[in-house]
């Protein structure tokens, strides 16, 4: 057993899947990590393709490669609370969290690993630099230095930050085992963002510049209410709730900012081109979700070990 797992969440995406377990197991790090994969109930031969690459492995990496289909969607929150919470009750040291279309380069856990060895115990959890297809930094993907700020000097190798997303997110279990696990009612959006500030409340977190993965979603930018799809406006209700028990966590000033960015962001749907109909349909997703985050209070599991202290 190795002392890294990397924790891939995975739903109907099987040829990203493939490459991102290729990238994985062709890690440069002396630590070669195994590779849990959580599958979402996918539809689409996932599991036919895990089998395949199973049987096509050596017998080291045939090893290294454990598969757990949920038989249902629990979204990206659901996968990596089952996840996070199986690597740690099965002794795994360090964990290395990312979805499936995330290509980690071949030294992006060789960052991580060199880093540790130097400041064992130092850190919550360290992020790696998401590029996108292009070469270009991941928009959607760029850490907040501060709870309301993105990086912006990527000149430095090592960088104080304080939340980043699941796309290469290097955690050591002892950390999961004081804060518990991420929020599985989220759903999808914004568990990311509450997983690592939840951590960075108590402890130093660091991008490390110098581990690369390239996120192979559609746009660097996200998904944004005001130009997305009709037929897929309504799960931006997840996002709106679960962004209001982010930032009303941080008190007088996180709800400051989560108004201001609520009016922005009716104010974009407003000056859009959709219909009136439309527009007062998107708007009220923010609405109903909005309300829904103000009393939305789900509390974070932990996993069966011992030891555990509780950190808020």
């Amino acid at each position: 057993m190795s002392e890294v797992a990397a924790v891939i969440v995975t739903y109907n995406r099987k040829e990203k899947l493939r490459r991102c377990i290729d990238a994985v197991l062709s890690q440069n790090s002396k630590l070669k990590p195994d590779v849990f994969i959580v599958d979402n109930g996918s539809t689409d031969g996932t599991e036919d393709l895990i089998r395949e690459i199973i049987v096509q492995s050596s017998d080291d990496e045939r090893n290294k490669i454990i598969y757990t289909n949920m038989h249902h969607n629990s979204g990206g929150a659901g996968g990596f609370c089952y996840g996070v919470r199986r690597t740690v009750e099965e002794g795994y040291s360090y964990l290395w969290l990312m979805d499936d279309d995330s290509i980690p380069s071949d030294t992006a856990l060789e960052e991580f690993i060199r880093y540790n060895e130097t400041h064992k115990g130092e850190f919550g959890f360290l992020s790696g630099k998401v590029l996108w297809t292009d070469g270009s930094l991941c928009r959607m993907n760029i850490p907040r230095e501060t709870m309301y700020s993105n990086v912006k000097d990527w000149s430095r190798s090592v960088i104080p930050i304080s939340m980043a997303s699941f796309i290469s997110l290097f955690l050591p279990a002892d950390i999961v085992k004081k804060v518990g696990l991420p929020i599985k009612e989220f759903f999808i959006w914004t568990d990311d963002w509450e997983y690592t500030r939840r951590i960075s409340r108590n402890y130093p977190c660091y991008l490390i510049t110098g581990s690369t993965v390239t996120h192979y979603c559609e746009s660097p930018e996200g998904a944004k209410l005001a130009t997305v799809e009709s037929e897929r406006i309504g799960r931006f209700r997840y996002m709106y709730r679960n962004d209001v028990y982010l930032y009303r966590r941080e008190g007088i000033k996180g709800f400051c900012y989560e108004f201001i960015r609520l009016n922005v962001h009716a104010l974009r749907v407003l000056f859009c081109g959709h219909t009136i109909r439309e527009k007062v349909k998107r708007i009220g997703i923010m609405i109903k979700g909005t309300v829904e985050g103000l009393r939305f209070s789900p509390s974070p599991d932990y996993p069966c070990v011992e030891d555990k202290d509780s950190v808020n």
